[in-house]
């Protein structure tokens, strides 16, 4: 064994065995080789023997320049050679931690002296490795065990294990705890693995007292007489004491990380989470208020509440002191009783209440306050102690065009002013949320004049503020007027055509006869053309106009969607052009609904229309439909919505939206977005009546940059004991833009038909026609003439009534008006049954016959003819109804 050499010498217990030891048997025989020689040359003669001594001292002088270069490269050492590895060595034998080098086989080369302390040996003879000095217990063997394993494949690897007693035999330590680590070592000719051993005994003393103290802590806070819990930003509860716990009757291993949310213990209590900071500012705020127990109780209570923000202004777990206020809690009962009645109703009542200084900053609120006004910011203010605090300014809180009313309300309260009347205000954020504020003066003795600079501290409560949400009053009375307006609208816009449909009716009439007196091959027969379909289309304006005020005709009949969307998949596609893509999607079993067959497809093709405009640059035109429960729908369709069950039609685009301010005229007649020329303003409001009058809801969604959606809601047909009869459609054809699309596309529809012989339209009979517009009553009296048919003209229901008692002959047929002055079409139809049950009747009239079906008795037959008609129309309506 062979300690360090040097200036640098080892410890004194320390054993160092990684430099091979001297070999003496070498030396001799070096040293008994010299001497041989020397004596061998000895019997030499003088002239043979010179050669040889040259010649070996020439051997011994190369041998000694060899080992002076090999000294000078450090490729020999000398023995008291100072160096890097005897200062790693001194470093080792130094420490505190015990350490010991094993090579591979198991041999010891080194040990410190701290392993020798710790182990109790002194010498190599007694010197043992880490396997064989810690031994004991099972799981003292399993750790060492993977230490080995670690060691013996190339591994590091740390364990710490409980001795006892301890392997250096001290009697005054009945145990002690020791951190064993191994690692590799790199050596050129045999690897090895250095093994460390340090006593932690006294850091797992500290760690258990530190735990032990941590225990004491949350004992104490557990049981202390007062209530604690952490609540996240969130509302989440991240922690409470056995106290509270117990107060409010929960398991304390049920609570905390998350275990109970705000609202299940403080319903209403918004306001813990719902108020903000300044950046790095620490609030402490108090609340009078109830707590929930488990079984539903409240608990009354009073919290200090205390929250810090960080630098980003967001706030961390809050830190609330919870203060029981029953009965018996307290030596001042019938004070605390009296505080905890109040604080109650204060919290509890619907109406926002606050107290607030001349300047708007808030004092003190209570829980409906916190949920109105619950976004209110913070600003930074004197705090009376020279530094600078934050508080809410109410303000803030209201749009920019309601600050100055607010501000004016502020001073007049401040100023001691009693009776203020209450002001309406707009809240910011989302919801468009709206309340009614009132303001009153404190009346507190002390407070500081109106002018005054002094924060007195009833100053900051000088102002009561009262506010009540008036959210959903100012939404339903915006519908309301919305409804109200649009219905006057829709009588105004049928009152116009209604007038105008007579106009046109003579103008369609008077083209007629112009046109049957006229050849193809007359140079004016094309004039008269041109007139005719001119006013088909302005016919066709009138029947949106109608159709916007609930009083066009519709032929309902059972369809079902999805084939009557199929049916629209081509024209939809032409319409939308090759940059916007159609894609239909239909439920499963939708029902079937009663409608209008060519009034829904207007419908459809209305807003595939409007989609198409939408989107200038291409997008996605999105059409499904869905089976829709009434108690399934949105709240905001079914405010309109009859009961029972809908068949929903959704229409999505990608296009450019609508914007709010737009969004409340997108039903009004005449109302556009478009360019001069490019729209009549009735597409949607078309859409609007045709919905209503079926029965339906339409409901809109739209986001600027992202899209609009429209949903119909049609009411589900569920089918009678017997089918019901479809009435035929008197239109020769389907005008308006679906038409026009069709007979345009559709080759076979546009192809003219083989010629068929002309039907008779020629009769007999007389004809009471009871009109008040003179051009409409005479072109139809010239009409009916012509085919034979003996015509008796009256101008007013009164004049027909007189007709019929002074005539002799036997009418035949009444074709009557339905709007007329002094008496109207169902009047006249009741005086009539009174003396001629039997009478056949025909109405006109540009109005729904819904319209005034309700004014006959139930069960009343008659015809209808909906203006404006074709000649061709009516004398075959009339010979269809007098063969009947």
């Amino acid at each position: 064994m062979a300690e360090f050499s040097g200036p640098t010498k080892a410890a004194p217990n320390a054993i160092d065995r990684s430099e091979r030891p001297g070999r003496v048997g070498l030396l001799l025989v070096l040293a008994g080789l010299l001497v041989g020689a020397a004596v061998g040359l000895s019997f030499v003669a003088n002239e043979q023997a010179q050669p040889l001594i040259l010649g070996l001292l020439a051997l011994l002088a190369m041998a000694g320049v060899f080992c002076l270069f090999a000294l000078a490269i450090g490729a020999l050492q000398l023995a008291g050679q100072t160096g890097r590895d005897d200062i790693t060595k001194a470093i080792v034998d130094a420490a505190p931690e015990g350490s010991i080098v094993v090579e591979e086989g198991g041999r010891l080369i080194y040990a410190n002296e701290a392993y020798l302390r710790i182990v109790g040996g002194e010498t190599f003879a007694n010197l043992r490795a880490v396997e064989r000095v810690f031994v004991g217990s099972p799981e003292v063997s399993e750790a060492v065990y993977r230490l080995a394993e670690a060691a013996r494949e190339g591994l590091s690897h740390g364990e710490e294990i409980r001795m006892a007693p301890p392997p250096d035999g001290l009697g005054d330590r009945a145990f002690a705890w020791y951190r064993i680590a191994v690692r590799p070592i790199d050596r050129p000719r045999r690897p090895a693995a250095l093994w460390s051993v340090a006593d932690i005994t006294h850091e797992r003393e500290r760690q258990e007292n530190v735990f032990q103290e941590l225990q004491h802590a949350i004992d104490y806070l557990d049981h202390a007489p007062a209530g604690f819990l952490s609540i996240d930003p969130a509302g989440s509860v991240v922690y409470m004491n056995a106290t509270l716990a117990a107060w409010l009757g929960y398991d304390l291993a049920t609570v905390g990380s998350g275990g109970l949310r705000l609202p299940e213990i403080a319903p209403g209590a918004d306001v813990l989470t719902a108020s903000g900071g300044l950046p790095g500012e620490v609030r402490t705020d108090r609340f009078d208020l109830d707590l929930r127990r488990r079984n539903g109780h409240p608990l009354p209570v009073r919290l200090y509440h205390r929250v810090a923000f960080g630098q980003d202004g967001k706030p961390g777990p809050s830190r609330t002191i919870v203060l029981n206020r029953s009965a018996g809690a307290e030596t001042d009962e019938p004070q605390r009783a009296a505080e905890v009645r109040l604080a109650r109703f204060l919290n509890n009542s619907p109406i926002a209440i606050a107290t607030v200084d001349r300047h708007g900053h808030i004092g003190r609120a209570n829980a409906s306050f916190a949920r109105l006004f619950g976004g209110t910011a913070r600003q930074a203010m004197p705090d009376g102690a020279g530094s600078l605090a934050a508080e809410p300014v109410v303000r803030d809180a209201l749009v920019e065009r309601d600050h100055p009313g607010f501000d004016a309300a502020l001073a007049k309260a401040s100023g001691g002013l009693a009776v203020i009347e209450p002001i309406e205000v707009t809240l910011t954020g989302p919801g468009n949320r709206s309340a009614r504020v009132w303001l009153s003066p404190a009346g507190v003795e002390g407070n500081a004049p109106a002018g005054s600079t002094d924060a007195e501290p009833n100053d900051r409560e000088r102002v009561i503020l009262y506010a009540l949400d008036t959210t959903a009053q100012r939404q339903l009375e915006q519908q309301v007027a919305q409804a109200q307006k649009m219905d006057t609208v829709g009588q105004l816009a049928g009152g116009i055509a209604h007038d105008f449909n007579n106009v046109l009716q003579a103008i369609i009439g008077y083209s007629d006869l112009l046109l049957a007196s006229h050849r193809p091959t007359d140079p004016a027969f094309q004039d008269i053309m041109q007139i005719k379909q001119n006013a088909n289309r302005a016919a066709s304006l009138v029947r949106q106009l109608l159709a916007f005020s609930r009083r066009q005709t519709l032929r309902p009949e059972v369809m079902s969607v999805g084939e009557a969307l199929s049916d629209l998949t081509l024209l939809l596609k032409r319409l939308l052009g090759e940059r916007v893509d159609l894609d239909l999607k239909h439920g499963r079993e939708i029902w079937p609904i009663k409608a209008d067959v060519n009034q829904f497809e207007q419908v459809i093709v209305n807003l595939a229309v409007n989609a198409r405009d939408a989107m200038p640059e291409g997008g996605r035109l999105l059409i499904r439909t869905h089976n829709v429960l009434h108690d399934s729908a949105p709240a905001e369709a079914r405010l309109g919505m009859p009961e029972g069950d809908h068949v929903l039609i959704e229409v999505i685009d990608t296009g450019q939206g609508i914007p709010p301010d737009v969004m409340e005229k997108i039903f009004e007649p005449f109302f556009t977005t478009k360019e001069i020329g490019k729209g009549t303003g009735l597409g949607l409001s078309t859409v609007f009546g045709i919905v209503k009058q079926s029965g339906g809801t339409i409901d809109v969604r739209s986001t600027v940059g992202e899209g609009t959606t429209f949903r119909l809601y049609f009411p589900r047909h569920v089918p009678a004991a017997e089918p019901e009869p479809v009435l035929p459609v008197a239109t020769e054809t389907n005008s308006g833009e679906i038409a026009a699309h069709r007979l345009k596309g559709t080759p076979e529809l546009a192809a003219p038909s083989p010629r068929k012989p002309a039907p008779d339209h020629t009769g007999q009979g007389v004809i009471l026609l009871v009109e008040d517009e003179d051009p409409v009553r005479a072109v139809n009296s010239r009409a009916l003439s012509a085919r034979g048919y003996t015509v008796l003209e009256a101008a007013s229901g009164l004049d027909a009534l007189k007709i019929i008692e002074d005539t002799d002959q036997p009418i035949d047929l009444v074709v009557s008006d339905v709007v007329m002055p002094e008496m109207d079409g169902p009047t006249l139809l009741r005086e009539l049954r009174k003396h001629h049950p039997e009478l056949k009747v025909i109405f006109v009239s540009g109005y729904a016959e819904d319209a005034f079906r309700k004014n006959l008795p139930d069960g009343e037959d008659f015809n209808f003819l909906p203006k404006p008609f074709s000649l061709k129309q009516l004398v075959e309506t009339v010979k269809e109804t007098i063969a009947r």
